[in-house]
């Protein structure tokens, strides 16, 4: 698959996929995408009732919402499992060709994200004791979770029109059976058709305001049953 590099207005840069027509982040700002909808409104949400917390992320792509995640999860001293799908991982020339030292100021955090991206697929890979990284080779139709097992789900995959078969009722049924009662479920995505998937699925649905450039984003929500 061809891939270049595309700078985003907040500075950042993002993979696009000519056979697509489609870029790995939002063109307002790939980092302030990623910060605004998994970070503020799944992880940080998460952290204020728990702090051993397990994350499933349908992308791994680029690596940025593992990286963003990681310096949140040490400042809140929290124990974070972090599982990531990914059936086509980027090489290493492409992931330098991103020049996320551009924007991840801290020379530390940037060796952390060589880390990540080196690490063995499909085994655990502590980055350091209390973050643990799994990418798994396999697409989200593949896996298998146990149930109730994740606390948040970053739903990163491409856009419906572009990746249809990941935008539907049974895929969304098989994640809120691998979410936990009070688990989350976010994305960019603010489609009607996709919230009444999420909806039809069990989850609770709520439309808050979205990154740069949207109007809104999404948090499906599974209902603890008392």
């Amino acid at each position: 698959m061809h891939l270049e590099i595309k700078q985003t207005k907040d500075g950042s840069n993002t993979l696009y996929v000519p056979e697509l027509n489609e870029h790995y982040h939002s063109v307002h700002g790939a980092m302030q995408e990623s910060q605004h909808v998994f970070i503020k409104h799944g992880l940080e949400h998460m952290l204020e009732t728990k702090k051993d917390i397990k994350i499933l992320e349908v992308g791994f792509g680029t690596g940025l919402n593992a990286i963003l995640t990681f310096p949140v999860a040490l400042a809140q001293k929290a124990f974070i499992q972090y599982d990531s799908l990914e059936k086509f991982p980027l090489s290493d020339e492409v992931v330098k060709l991103l020049s996320f030292e551009q924007f991840i100021l801290n020379p530390e955090l940037l060796d952390y994200f060589y880390q990540m991206h080196n690490c063995d697929w499909n085994l655990p890979c502590d980055i350091v004791p209390h973050f643990t990284l799994q990418k798994i080779s396999e697409t989200l139709e593949e896996f298998v979770s146990p149930d109730a097992y994740y606390d948040i789900i970053y739903f990163d995959a491409f856009a419906p029109e572009k990746q249809p078969e990941l935008w539907t009722e049974a895929i969304f049924e098989k994640l809120f059976k691998a979410t936990r009662p009070g688990g989350v479920l976010v994305t960019y995505c603010a489609k009607g058709s996709f919230k009444r998937s999420l909806k039809a699925a069990g989850f609770e649905v709520e439309a808050l305001p979205g990154p740069p450039g949207k109007r809104e984003m999404t948090r499906g929500v599974k209902p603890v049953v008392e």
